[in-house]
């Protein structure tokens, strides 16, 4: 048995994990272990939206034994405190490891550079605790300023400084900034009296992104309110005040709350292994081309611990989540050529990391981007900046927790964001009561289950009648495309009434489209558009496919014409009764869009029953929790689904 241990639930130990597993999965001599002291994975790149109150604790952290579920994965939950590398061994707090391959992920930590006061004064941000302990430290301080008489006092509290004019440094700047109206206005602060203060011994924001766009993010911080002090050096941090070093002068600022991210280091374990490990750069341990200790090749290393400089390189791979990923790849896939005995130089993959930019969201509603590969860098505008990192932050949840991580994070960011702090501002945010909506619920479930009723009444069950359903329509759209007499229009939207009158003129075409002659596109109108009303106006989706379909297979004898009639009749009834019922709500509207798509490419709608298709969007997610059967069975049901082995592996499941 080949044992496979893994320091550290990170980005990078994850993947690595799951990469490794999926590879092993037909083999049973492998055993894969991580080792956290955690039991949940924290989104370290969205701490800001914690601490600053944008988001919930919730949507930054992800529990482990949903991550691995279904999997050959076992989580131990200690801390790993040093390795034995001679005997193999990782000692943790609770118990010893052994391993034949270890994965050293552990992490980062914050730095103080050994200034003082600073571990003892500051608030760092760097792991789920520190944003939350931040976000109740911002809360407190608006909350005592609220009922603090002294105004010096007062502006105190309500004083922060930010140090560290990195990603995390910027990013915490803009959200707190764009928090603070909100705590003025719900705790009646005077907005003047606060100040949010942003230095570094840096000369720019960001020095990674380019000069331009580093301007651009010091121009809109400034915007916000934010005073940003570049080339300011931290001396020495208090109980009430940090202590700078400016354009060769020393002075002390109030400060109710200082925040530090001013820089990272590897965590303890990391830098325990140094000392018998090759390491540079803070603890970060080097590494060959195949991301294995220089000096171990039983070791490996992944994501922020990694120090390798890549061929025809100058620089280390940098501590970010594309690193962490690319990294995690490699690993997987030169540990398992080691446990199945290839680990030579051409079954092995040496690490050619191809970094495709970085983005920096200040605040929910604006963002900076440079991306591209190479020497192939763009730099993007706001919104697509912030689209950019959205759905960067959708793939990474793909990778980590699937459908199920994606349906939470765009809840989170989009669908229930207050005060507009979003890219979208508040447009998507849910806010009309869904109470509003069960009166609509019902007239669709009622319109439903009337025109089935309808059918059954003109016989769909007994005598065959889509021949003649399908052939008048099709006629009635080519006596108006070709100018002829017309036929009946009785089969157009025929599920859903508004029908032509018998005999009626030929109508006018609109318009229509052709899209390579695979979907024609029909838009007409029953009657001369000056007389016509909206019950007049039709259209159709003309695909061959169907029409092929509908003459070879539907209308093939008066046998499968009945069986496809009571198809229509019986889903119909059900949808409308589910609808009613407030029952399945989620399904029953998804048939709605499918029967009004069908009837769409076969007899067409009019205009007057496209109500419909609306209608069934609206309630395609939880309409039936709301005075509806759903409010008793959807707990019920989503409880027993998540305990279905291929569910739980596939994350197809909603939280």
């Amino acid at each position: 048995m080949k044992k496979v241990v893994i320091i550290g639930a990170g980005y990078s130990g994850i993947l690595t994990a799951k990469k490794l597993e999926k590879k092993v999965r037909g083999m049973g001599d492998v055993d894969i272990a991580v080792i956290d002291r955690n039991p949940y994975h924290t989104m370290l790149t969205e701490l800001h939206e914690v601490a600053a109150g944008r988001v919930e604790e919730s949507s930054i952290r992800i529990e482990l034994d949903k991550v691995f579920a279904g999997r050959r994965i076992r989580f131990i939950h200690d801390t790993a405190s040093s390795v034995d590398f001679a005997g193999k061994t990782v000692v943790g707090e609770k118990g010893r490891y052994d391993y034949d391959y270890l994965v050293i992920a552990a992490g980062s930590r914050p730095t103080y550079f050994g200034i003082s006061g600073a571990a003892e004064h500051t608030w760092p941000l760097w792991s789920y605790e520190d944003a939350v302990r931040l976000k109740t430290r911002i809360l407190d301080c608006f909350r005592r300023a609220s009922s603090e008489s002294d105004l010096r006092r007062k502006r105190q509290l309500v004083s922060f400084v930010i140090v560290g004019a990195g990603f995390t440094g910027v990013e915490m700047a803009g959200e707190l900034a764009e928090y603070v109206p909100v705590l003025s206005d719900t705790l009646h602060v005077d907005r003047e009296l606060v100040s949010i203060t942003l230095l570094d011994a840096l000369p720019r924001p960001v020095p990674n992104l380019p000069e331009k766009l580093s301007d651009k993010i010091r121009r809109r911080l400034e915007k916000m309110g934010v005073t940003v002090r570049m080339n300011a050096r931290v001396l020495a941090v208090g109980p009430q005040d940090i202590e700078i070093e400016e354009s060769g002068m020393t002075r002390a600022l109030s400060a109710g709350t200082v925040i530090w991210v001013a820089g990272i280091e590897s965590a303890g374990i990391t830098q325990a292994a140094g000392q018998t490990l090759s390491g540079k750069g803070r603890g970060r341990l080097v590494a060959d081309k195949y991301l294995r200790s220089v000096d171990d090749k039983s070791v490996y290393i992944a994501g922020d611990n990694l120090f390798y400089i890549p061929e025809g390189e100058t620089n280390p791979v940098p501590q970010m989540v594309e690193n962490c990923e690319q990294s995690s790849d490699a690993i997987a896939h030169n540990i398992f050529c080691a446990v199945t005995g290839r680990d030579t130089p051409q079954h092995m993959e040496a690490y050619k990391p191809k970094f495709h930019g970085v983005m920096v969201s200040i605040g929910g509603r604006y963002g900076v981007a440079r991306v591209g590969s190479g020497k192939n860098m763009v730099n993007l505008p706001s919104f697509l900046a912030m689209f950019v990192k959205h759905f960067i932050n959708i793939i990474y949840f793909i990778q980590v927790l699937g459908w199920n991580k994606v349906a939470s994070y765009l809840k989170h960011e989009i669908f229930t964001i207050r005060n507009r702090r979003s890219f979208v501002g508040g447009h998507f945010s849910n806010r009309t009561p869904s109470f509003l909506a069960v009166p609509l619920r019902l007239w669709l479930g009622a319109v439903w289950l009337f025109e089935g009723i309808m059918k059954i009444v003109e016989g769909w069950f007994t005598s065959p009648k889509l021949s003649e359903f399908f052939k008048s329509a099709e006629s009635w759209f080519d006596a108006i495309l070709t100018g002829a007499a017309p036929a009946s229009a009785d089969a157009v939207s025929g599920a859903t009434g508004g029908l032509a009158d018998e005999g009626a003129a030929a109508g006018q075409l609109l318009f229509k489209l052709d899209f390579l002659g695979l979907v024609r596109f029909i838009f007409v109108s029953g009657k001369p558009p000056a007389s016509a009303t909206l019950a007049d106006y039709a259209f159709r989706f003309d695909i061959p496919l169907v029409g092929w379909m509908i003459d070879n297979i539907v209308l093939r004898s008066g046998g499968i014409q009945i069986f496809m009639q009571a198809v229509i009749v019986l889903l119909e009834i059900l949808i409308g009764l589910s609808l009613i019922g407030g029952l399945f709500t989620t399904l029953s509207s998804a048939g709605s869009l499918v029967l009004l798509f069908l009837f769409a490419t076969t007899t067409g709608l009019y205009l007057s029953n496209i109500w419909m298709g609306f209608a069934a969007v609206a309630f395609l997610w939880g309409a039936g929790t709301v005075f509806g059967l759903d409010y008793y069975t959807t707990p019920l049901l989503k409880r027993k689904w998540r305990r279905v082995g291929w569910v739980r592996r596939l994350y197809l499941y909603n939280d």
